[in-house]
C-alpha cells in the first residue's frame, strides 16, 4: 500500500493527540520514522545554518531551512534535509505549509547511527530533482562532500574552504570551523 503526504499527516495529528512526538518523512510511498540526531551531529548543524543564514539573510538572497522543515518533491516524497536553502526568486514567501519544491542546496549530515550509501542516495535523489548542489558533512571522517550535477564529488577536509559560487558569490566557511569546538 503506498501511503500520501495526507496519511502522513493523519499520523502525524494522531501522535501528537497522544502527546507523542515524531520526526516522520514520506519515502517511496512509505512512512519513516527518523532517529533523534546525536548532539555533534546537531551542533555541526546549527553551525552550518548559523554561518549560513548570517550570510544569506542580510542580502535577502533566500531562505534557510533546519532539519525540521518538510519539502514535497515532484515525486510526492515529504522530506526534511538536515540543512536546506532556496532562493529568494523560487520562494519569495514561506507557506504555512510543507514548501512544495526542491531546495537549491540540501546537507545532510552524518548522525553515529547513519551509513554513508543512504545519506548519498538521498543526495543524489534530490540532485535529480533538480537540486542545484548536495553537501553530505561527516563528522567521522571529518569530511564534507559537495555533490553537483554531472560533475565528480569533491572531498573537503580541514584546512579546506567550502565554497558555492553559484548559490553564494563570495561566501566561504573553513571546514575546521564546522567542528564542535572542545572547551579545556
Amino acid at each position: 500500500m503506498s501511503l500520501t503526504v495526507k496519511d502522513l499527516e493523519k499520523l502525524q495529528t494522531q501522535l501528537s493527540e497522544a502527546h507523542l512526538d515524531y520526526q516522520l518523512e514520506l519515502i517511496d510511498g512509505k512512512i519513516i520514522v527518523m532517529d533523534p540526531s546525536d548532539i555533534v551531529s546537531s551542533e555541526i548543524g546549527v553551525e552550518f545554518i548559523r554561518v549560513l543564514a548570517n550570510w544569506v539573510k542580510p542580502r535577502k538572497l533566500g531562505r534557510v531551512f533546519d532539519s525540521s522543515g518538510g519539502f514535497i518533491l515532484p515525486n510526492s516524497d515529504l522530506t526534511a534535509p538536515d540543512v536546506s536553502f532556496v532562493s529568494a526568486e523560487r520562494l519569495r514567501r514561506s507557506p504555512r505549509y510543507f514548501g512544495e519544491l526542491v531546495p537549491d542546496l540540501v546537507v545532510e549530515i552524518k548522525s553515529q547511527s547513519d551509513r554513508i550509501k543512504p545519506l548519498k542516495e538521498k543526495i543524489q535523489s534530490f540532485l535529480s530533482m533538480g537540486a542545484r548542489v548536495g553537501i553530505l558533512i561527516d563528522p567521522d571522517k571529518h569530511t564534507v562532500t559537495i555533490y553537483r550535477t554531472n560533475a565528480e564529488p569533491v572531498v573537503l577536509t580541514d584546512g579546506d574552504i567550502l565554497t558555492i559560487p553559484e548559490l553564494f558569490p563570495d561566501w566561504k566557511v573553513e571546514i575546521s570551523e564546522l567542528w564542535p569546538v572542545e572547551f579545556e
